[in-house]
């Protein structure tokens, strides 16, 4: 067949399509909205539209409390958003909606234009590349830090694959570049129980960027730490932007100063202001709810 047939071919059948679109009002969405209106890829995350997380209008409420309401909010790729507020604002909600632990009661939670989150359970969100990190590091302390990022590792988990593994070139300089990234190089060896606890933070991180994850969140990560483990996290977490999506929630205003270009304020379950750090310490609003005079 010639170069002129198959263009004739071809736009016949866009020809054709056009008009079966006319027809039934329908586009190849199915009539879904155009944010959303991409064709999913199966391990793919579409941020053609310049966003890699959605939430809009969501709402959850316990037992008559309203933790999250009419909440909307967006990030984009490679972002480092921040989120502050008093506490009982919905943030460690708001972040188990996105990972799956809690169902919204309405709204819609989108990762990238078509993958819909409320369709999917926890684990399969973490497969989609969305990775949590809690404010307490849970470690099992009797393995060494290799041992930790090497069962980390988004292989094949079945028994007979998990017996016979074994690191290839690739998978061994992934694993180097980690232990370089979060600080822990020189500490390969060492018992995860022997570590600080700002080390055990950074292993915890280490273990979710085994897994390529795309979008990570952190609750608190730099509670508890010393001034210089701070000031590490802060460095780390600005070498993670733009590789990887980040949302932090954090009540330490000088680590935020460090870290972020946009600061998101949660407040009563919604959003109460959003700018940089200073636009928001500005705001009288939030100075009356959550950073006092």
């Amino acid at each position: 067949m010639t170069p002129d047939l198959l263009a004739q071919g071809a736009r016949r059948v866009e020809e054709r399509m056009a008009t079966q679109s006319l027809k039934t009002g329908q586009t190849e969405s199915g009539g879904r909205e155009a944010g959303f209106s991409r064709v999913n890829t199966p391990g793919e995350v579409d941020v053609t539209h310049g966003r890699i997380l959605y939430l809009e209008d969501v709402s959850v409420s316990f037992d008559g409390f309203k933790a999250i309401n009419k909440l909307s909010l967006d990030i984009a790729p490679g972002e480092l958003r921040c989120i502050i507020g008093p506490n009982g604002a919905g943030k460690t909600t708001m972040m188990d909606i996105i990972t799956g632990k809690t169902r919204p009661d309405e709204g819609r939670v989108y990762f990238g234009s078509t993958i819909d989150l409320l369709r999917y359970t926890e684990p399969e969100i973490a497969q989609l590349g969305i990775g949590r990190k809690f404010q307490k590091p849970t470690v099992f302390e009797q393995l060494t830090v290799f041992e930790k990022l090497e069962l980390a590792l988004k292989t094949n988990k079945a028994v007979t694959s998990s017996l016979f593994f074994r690191l290839d070139s690739r998978q061994s300089d992934r694993l180097a570049e980690i232990l370089h990234t979060i600080h822990l190089a020189e500490s390969v060896g060492r018992l995860a129980g022997n570590l600080s606890h700002g080390q055990k933070q950074w292993l915890e991180i280490g273990m979710l960027l085994m897994q390529e994850p795309k979008l990570l969140l952190l609750d608190e990560p730099v509670a508890g730490m010393t001034d210089e483990e701070t000031e590490r996290t802060a460095e780390l977490f600005l070498t993670l932007k733009g590789k990887h999506s980040l949302m932090v929630v954090e009540h330490d205003m000088s680590f935020i100063n460090t870290i972020s270009d946009i600061v998101t304020v949660l407040c009563d379950g919604s959003v109460l202001a959003q700018g940089t750090l200073a636009q928001v310490q500005a705001d009288e609003r939030v100075i009356e709810v959550y950073l006092g005079r």
